[in-house]
């Protein structure tokens, strides 16, 4: 039974305006997304089905183009709307982040990265970028692949770091494997780019890493000192 048929009450669109979106159950948010089901199937079916085949909502979110296109009624516009919603708030995040003062909720970083980098395939490095009353100047992606002396150029980061006029910086890399744990491979590789960047003045306040539901810092550990 196609959803419009519903008694009106129960359509999960009338249900978020009315209740908010916190009444909704993930497969009704997912619906309301979605937009409409696909042959013989509602959106709210469909989302219910989406979720099963996935094992969560997280499951799904981190799905690429091939794999959610594989379901059949899927297309490019299905993955399209999922990806426009996901995007939507990494940015409601980051906009948090952006703003007149310091960063001052190491929760509200960590929150932001994590929602970025968690699910990547592959390690990414990114730095934030901070003046010199640790306001958030902005936040690139610099490198992909193994993080180590090899993939990692200090010569690149300082270029970067000058050219935002950053007055410190924060790094940030994720672990694939979901273990937040730091490498040998990390703390060198960190050491080396305090050194260069100390060259120029620019501070290094923190390097987080980024496992699966754990952030671990490297100034909370101690591993910045010496």
């Amino acid at each position: 039974m196609a959803i419009r048929a519903w008694p009106e009450g129960e359509r999960p669109r009338e249900k978020l305006l009315r209740d908010g979106p916190a009444a909704l159950s993930e497969a009704e948010l997912l619906a309301v997304v979605l937009r409409s089901g696909v042959r013989g199937k509602s959106a709210v079916a469909l989302a219910r089905e989406l979720l099963v085949r996935f094992g969560s909502l997280r499951g799904l979110l981190s799905a690429d183009r091939r794999q959610l296109c594989a379901v059949s009624g899927l297309g490019p516009g299905k993955f399209a709307q999922l990806q426009a919603g996901l995007e939507l708030s990494r940015r409601h995040l980051a906009e948090g982040l952006h703003r007149e003062g310091p960063l001052s909720s190491p929760g509200e970083v960590r929150e932001y990265l994590a929602a970025r980098l968690r699910d990547r395939p592959y390690e990414v490095f990114c730095c934030l970028y901070l003046d010199n009353r640790n306001r958030l100047i902005t936040i690139e992606e610099l490198f992909r692949g193994t993080i180590d002396g090899a993939s990692v150029h200090p010569r690149e980061v300082v270029r970067q770091a000058m050219t935002h006029n950053a007055a410190a910086v924060i790094f940030a890399h994720n672990h694939p494997s979901g273990v937040a744990e730091p490498s040998q491979a990390d703390e060198a590789i960190t050491q080396r780019l305090k050194s260069a960047l100390a060259l120029v003045d620019i501070r290094v306040l923190d390097h987080l890493v980024i496992g699966d539901g754990r952030t671990v810092s490297f100034a909370e550990r101690g591993l910045l000192a010496g």
